[in-house]
């Protein structure tokens, strides 16, 4: 099977048409180019995320193959606009508008896209931090797999720690060594 490339990338904004963890593999839109593009897991893990929620606002690099349009490269992601109101149907326990501290580095335990919500540690501490369905939405992921690190902000809610964002981990506040 061979798979000629163009020469010439081309970079396009678009947004994430649907993305499937499971089969690793999903596809973008764009004005830009005909047809759909192909979004292979391996280039979005190379951006540094494992998911992206469908209707994000993607950067990517696009280069044409004999099988279509493929990403090579993501620059950007932004998550979707989500109408007020619009949640999954899993009850949310927390207020929206806890803004949460700084992002700091945890690893997921578990989380149930199917459910809707999931719980992360953060690095240095057992106890469980709730992650919801609508926070990685708001974060342009669609999914979490146990053992991934992520980067998330806490807050106190009702019912305990929650996350209020999750980022890749590479955006997490690392405790600074002292040196005295």
């Amino acid at each position: 099977m061979t798979n000629s490339t163009r020469t010439d990338a081309e970079i396009v904004a678009g947004r994430v048409k649907w993305f499937d963890t499971t089969k690793g593999f999903g596809f973008v839109t764009s004005e830009d180019v005909p047809g759909d593009i192909l979004l292979h897991a391996n280039v979005l893990r190379n951006f540094g995320q494992s998911s992206v929620s469908d209707g994000s606002l993607i950067r990517l690099t696009v280069v044409e193959t004999d099988r279509g349009y493929q990403a090579t490269e993501i620059f950007e992601v932004e998550a979707p606009d989500i109408e007020e109101g619009e949640t999954s149907d899993v009850p949310f326990f927390a207020d929206h508008a806890l803004p949460g501290g700084p992002l700091v580095p945890a690893r997921v335990k578990w989380f149930d896209r199917a459910k809707g919500f999931g719980f992360a540690n953060v690095f240095g501490n057992s106890e469980d931090v709730f992650i919801h369905m609508d926070v990685l939405r708001r974060s342009a992921l669609s999914d979490l797999q146990p053992g991934e690190a992520v980067a998330i902000r806490v807050a106190e809610g009702d019912r305990g720690k929650l996350a209020t964002q999750v980022n890749v981990w590479e955006s997490a506040c690392l405790p600074q060594s002292s040196s005295e």
